[in-house]
């Protein structure tokens, strides 16, 4: 498929900055491909030259793949695709000694942040889950804000900030003791010392020489600071977004970072992307109208080559139990006369308590169904073992690995030991594994509890050694062996069966960690086992609710989650006051957002839209009777049909659809002769 002009435009600007606003199902992928290739193939840059950031591994994994097609295996060696935070690990990677952290170190994801902040703060915050959660959230916000502990202290209003702030201090402190970093450290990092280290930013922007970003338009502030110090004055740069799918506030995301490029870049060369391969003229007129009253730096109007296709439609249900029965009603009534496929199929809701019911009604109609957003592999107990014990043998000095595995298979090694063992590390200023050589360590603790310790960090240090100077993937199997995990699974397991598919589980990343230090293609170098262990652990961070699964299912998901999806048919549930927008954000008067988000929603489906509104549903116990959604009245009247004031249909219509009702079952029929 040729480029239209807009796109060619996009991929041709090569001389300055270039930000390119990609209307919903524009084609931006392909804009983004086209133009790694050109900047190869036509412009004289080697590929190592390039970078392309993006936000999830599945997107980097795509883009790669699509480039590897365009240009081949050798031309594009050495291209660096991959999400922000990979590339910020990789800038750590290579700069730690500058950053003064150990060559060791761990990545604690969320759970692991959750555990250390709860053992800091449990006399502040008494183990209270909300504040804990409040307090990680806000730790958060201040590393996206790039703001260390003291500037944080400096900013706080109020008492619970100060709290925050000194917790966030103490955290601080414990993350350098531990020669840990969580995830937003890697991109918090990598600015901090750009910014401040003129000849690694020098040899950095050496490195990359043209950077591409994908969903430009979700970038936090130290995301825009790390682009703003890799391009540096020359500014050889090209940026994806559009501000009318800018829907992550609430994780720090700035549509305002578009403004701040054309201010920050004089030069900037403004490409806008209005053709929408994907969607019905009908669904981008409404998207379009809808949108429209939200305020715009820069327009744009979607426009689509293909004919207006289906009225929208908008349902009314009695309560939401009755909404689920009339959404999986129309769709079996649906796939039965158009003879379409489950996963065409995609029941949008704005909050993940709204799925309920309708998996309940899909269950009782045996309908396929896949939720978004599942247990994501990584953090299943099994997994969360396995991986402890290899961050343990990477970075002894992780007390988070080494509390989870040190009894796990029991190795009589129990609370008072560990709590004996705590205080005393806490005194020396060291961490568990290094406090349990001490010769001191003896006058607190003896006996079995002792001699059980010695004996696990004695064998931890053994393997570490041979996994760093023999045989790795020897060691990871001496671990498995030693540690008898797959017996204490089925000791442990509620049934055998459990423990069978908890141990495949094990044998699946085994072979994943094989692969890797080995290197499962020509092109890949052999890695160390702290690097495999430092990816797995990114991996498990970024996948988290990634899935590839293509089965044959209904795909139900957040409008959030549905981002950058798209599918033939789309039901958008809960179409209220309240619902969509948010009462939140109606409190907050954030509803540019929401219709942002009700933009998104609009815009994933191809061929046809239905939205349900309820008449009555429960809220804390009450039944209340929402007004419908705001945007609702703002869809343009002529492409909406609204059931409550549908015409009565006519014995003609009546016929042709009973007719076309038959001779679909006869097809049916016929194909399963």
């Amino acid at each position: 498929m040729k480029l239209n002009p807009a796109q060619s435009d996009a991929v041709r600007h090569i001389s300055g900055p270039c930000l390119v606003l990609a209307g919903a199902g524009s084609g931006k992928t392909r804009v983004i491909t086209h133009k790694i290739a050109y900047l190869v193939q036509q412009c004289g840059y080697k590929a190592r030259h390039i970078a392309a950031v993006t936000f999830t591994n599945k997107a980097a994994r795509e883009m790669k793949e699509r480039v590897a097609q365009s240009l081949g295996k050798q031309e594009s060696r050495g291209l660096m695709v991959s999400t922000f935070h990979t590339l910020g690990l990789n800038i750590i990677r290579r700069e730690y000694k500058t950053l003064g952290l150990k060559a060791g170190f761990s990545l604690f994801d969320d759970q692991d942040q959750l555990a250390l902040l709860k053992a800091l703060t449990e006399q502040e915050l008494d183990n209270d889950k909300d504040l804990l959660r409040q307090l990680v959230h806000t730790i958060s916000n201040w590393k996206n804000a790039m703001l260390g502990p003291d500037e944080a202290l400096a900013q706080a209003q109020g008492e619970r900030d100060q709290l925050f702030a000194a917790c966030y201090a103490r955290y601080q402190k414990q993350m350098r003791a531990y020669n840990a970093l969580d995830f937003d450290d890697l991109i918090l990092m990598p600015v901090a010392l750009l910014s401040q280290n003129q000849a690694v930013r020098e040899r950095w922007q050496a490195r990359i020489r043209y950077l591409l970003v994908d969903e430009y338009q979700d970038t936090n502030t130290s995301q825009y600071q790390l682009v703003k110090l890799l391009v540096g004055e020359r500014a050889r740069f090209t940026v994806v977004g559009d501000d009318d799918q800018s829907i992550y506030s609430w994780r720090g995301a700035q549509p305002k970072n578009l403004v701040y490029l054309q201010q920050d870049f004089p030069r900037l060369h403004v490409v806008k992307l209005e053709q929408n391969y994907r969607s019905t003229s009908r669904i981008l007129r409404a998207a379009n109208i809808l949108i429209a009253n939200n305020p715009h730096v820069f327009e744009k109007t979607l426009f689509s080559a293909l004919p207006d296709g289906d009225m929208l439609k908008v349902l009314t249900a009695n309560n939401e139990e009755h909404e689920a029965e009339r959404v999986v009603g129309e769709l079996i009534g649906h796939r039965f006369l158009g003879r379409t496929q489950y996963k065409d199929y995609a029941i949008l809701y704005r909050g993940n308590h709204q799925s309920r019911l309708i998996e309940k009604a899909l269950m009782q109609n045996r309908i396929p169904y896949k939720i978004s957003g599942g247990t994501s592999f990584f953090s299943r107990a099994e997994i969360k073992d396995i991986m402890a014990y290899l961050r343990l043998l990477t970075n002894p000095d992780d007390d988070n690995a080494f509390l989870r595995v040190v009894n796990t298979p029991r190795r009589e090694i129990g609370p008072v030991t560990l709590e004996k063992l705590g205080s005393y590390a806490n005194q020396r200023g060291k961490s568990l594994f290094a406090a349990s050589f001490e010769l001191g360590l003896s006058q607190h603790l003896s006996g079995r509890g002792l001699a059980s310790l010695q004996a696990f960090t004695r064998w931890v240090v053994e393997l570490s050694d041979q996994a760093e100077r023999g045989d790795t993937v020897a060691a990871v199997r001496a671990l498995l062996r030693d540690i008898h995990y797959e017996e204490w699974l089925y000791e442990s397991s509620s049934s055998p069966k459990v423990a069978e598919m908890r141990m495949k589980n094990v044998s699946q990343l085994y072979s994943w960690i094989v692969a890797d230090l080995e290197g499962d293609n020509p092109d890949q170098v052999e890695r160390t086992l702290r690097e495999v262990v430092q990816r797995l652990t990114l991996r498990d961070m970024m996948e988290r609710g990634e899935d590839d699964d293509d089965a044959d299912q209904v795909q139900l998901m957040t409008l959030h989650a549905s981002k950058g999806l798209e599918f033939p048919y789309v039901y958008l549930i809960g179409m209220e006051e309240g619902l969509l927008p948010h009462q939140s954000s109606i409190d907050e008067d954030n509803i540019d957002e929401e219709r942002r988000l009700a933009y998104v929603g609009l815009t994933r489906a191809q061929k046809a839209l239905t939205f349900v509104v309820c008449r009555e549903r429960r809220q804390f116990g009450e039944v209340i009777k929402p007004q419908q959604s705001r945007f609702l009245d703002e869809l343009p009247f002529d492409d909406v049909e609204w059931e409550s004031q549908k015409k009565p249909v006519s014995q003609e219509e009546r016929m042709e659809k009973g007719q076309a009702a038959i001779a679909n079952l006869k097809a049916m029929l016929d194909k399963n002769k």
